[in-house]
């Protein structure tokens, strides 16, 4: 698949499954756990190493390897979205112009990515991160906290920092 342009996460996240893991390095291994005779005696268990990111995920609750590489897959795409710290852009404002998509809007990921990577530029200052988004505080916080694993990235950001855990 060609990235038109794109850089970094963007340009990972668009990649198509069998060209992502390409940049991965692939363990199978074995899942301990309920699961029967079967679990223990075959390595149905997936580990992704992203390599150019340094992200590694997991999938191991199920009994096919297939259905847990697929589940890797998609922890991996979100973890890039979401773990992964890029600088933000001069324009990050204009971005988000449209206002704040929900959790299943398609642009999702990419629009907390963005505001975590403000965040993290701004020291974890969230006043700051806000004035940079032209909104407020208290909208800001509202975004970040409708999905749990941004949040918990905010904190992570927040924490590195020196700075309290929001509440």
């Amino acid at each position: 698949m060609e990235n038109r342009g794109l850089t970094g996460r963007a340009a990972w996240t668009a990649l198509d499954d069998q060209a992502l893991v390409a940049q991965c390095a692939t363990d199978l291994y074995r899942a301990s756990g309920p699961g029967g005779q079967k679990r223990n005696k075959t390595s149905s268990a997936v580990r992704l190493r992203h390599l150019p990111s340094g992200i590694i995920v997991i999938a191991e609750e199920s009994r096919s390897q297939h259905d847990n590489r697929a589940k890797a897959l998609k922890r991996l795409r979100r973890a890039l979205w979401l773990s992964y710290r890029q600088a933000p852009p001069a324009n990050a404002a204009s971005e988000l112009s449209g206002g704040w998509p929900g959790t299943r809007s398609p642009s999702f990921l990419a629009a907390a990515a963005l505001v975590l990577d403000i965040l993290d530029a701004m020291e974890g200052r969230v006043a700051d991160a806000a004035r940079e988004l032209e909104t407020g505080s208290a909208a800001l916080a509202e975004f970040l906290r409708q999905d749990e694993d941004v949040w918990r990235e905010a904190a992570q950001i927040r924490q590195r920092h020196g700075l309290p855990v929001l509440r």
